[in-house]
């Protein structure tokens, strides 16, 4: 099974992303979380951080461009090929609403014939194979079936789906009848996105939809570092991994961030990782309201030392 890791932003940094790959195995691809051009045509300093190659040397990644202009996609396509990156993906999927009323991210979705002008100068001019991650509609699943008809007539080296519309965000059942259009309409390579918290989720789909050519995990794999290692053949999550990961993780970030940095990174962080021990509640409750990194710590200690990992550890939403 061909497993990526999903671009989560203010959780898969590069800090996060080097961390994982040395201490667990699994993951195809790490997507970078978007960068955004600026009008001045430049990557702004944290967008620099995210991509340099020295930050991510050894780890296969692939950096997310958001832009709603073709002109700037280009433009930070060239210079990610310059960098040495063989891929680029565009983002045509985030919810947010400061993203989409800008016409960016699932925002595309909204306008179609912009969005087709945008692929027709992008596939034209872009230097690199271009993939993309997106919904299945705005405000409706019925929007589908002309997006699937966009989608298709490009060569996209990958399409990445999510199967929910913007509007539903990451609540309610996923459109998977309208991911198995997708399936049977498109000859690239397609990869399901959305809602796979454990190994029995992931193969259940693969069963389920055999012509997938990767899955996409997020939260899950957030939750349960291993999940793709253990997916791919390899060790299932030990109470000694996680807690391994977790303090490699924030020695790394107390060496270049200040506490109050470092606190609200580690609380997203463990706020999934929770999810995998029984009867969490009480450790859980005091992570979320730690007001200091030594507060959060000492609930996080708490959390390993008197709680035991699951039978099956998985996110739970």
């Amino acid at each position: 099974m061909t497993i990526y890791f999903a671009p989560l932003e203010g959780v898969t940094d590069a800090v996060f992303r080097r961390m994982h790959h040395a201490q667990f195995s699994g993951v195809s691809k790490y997507f970078i979380p978007f960068i955004s051009p600026t009008q001045n045509l430049c990557f702004t300093n944290r967008d620099l951080s995210a991509i340099a190659p020295e930050r991510n040397e050894g780890v296969p990644v692939v950096p997310q461009v958001l832009t709603k202009h073709a002109a700037h996609f280009i433009w930070a396509a060239n210079e990610l090929a310059d960098m040495g990156y063989t891929e680029v993906n565009l983002n045509a999927g985030c919810p947010s609403g400061t993203v989409t009323a800008k016409g960016k991210g699932a925002g595309m979705l909204a306008d179609l014939p912009a969005l087709e002008r945008f692929l027709d100068e992008v596939f034209e001019k872009t230097p690199l194979p271009v993939s993309i991650k997106t919904r299945v509609g705005f405000t409706s699943p019925s929007e589908f079936e002309r997006i699937c008809e966009l989608l298709i007539r490009y060569p996209f080296c990958e399409i990445i789906l999510h199967p929910r519309t913007r509007k539903e965000f990451y609540k309610g059942i996923p459109h998977r009848d309208l991911y198995s259009t997708l399936l049977a309409s498109s000859s690239c390579p397609i990869v399901y996105n959305g809602d796979l918290f454990s190994c029995e989720d992931c193969r259940q789909l693969n069963a389920d939809f055999p012509g997938t050519h990767a899955v996409m995990l997020g939260r899950g794999l957030i939750a349960n570092p291993a999940l793709a290692q253990t997916l791919s053949g390899g060790s299932t999550l030990t109470l000694s991994m996680l807690q391994n990961f977790y303090e490699g993780l924030l020695d790394a970030y107390k060496a270049i961030y200040p506490p109050h940095v470092v606190l609200g990174r580690m609380r997203e962080i463990m706020a999934h990782m929770v999810c995998c021990f029984e009867s969490p509640e009480k450790p859980k409750k005091a992570i979320r309201k730690a007001s200091t990194l030594d507060a959060f710590e000492s609930a996080v200690n708490t959390l390993f030392l008197t709680h035991l990992l699951c039978e099956n550890p998985m996110f739970t939403p």
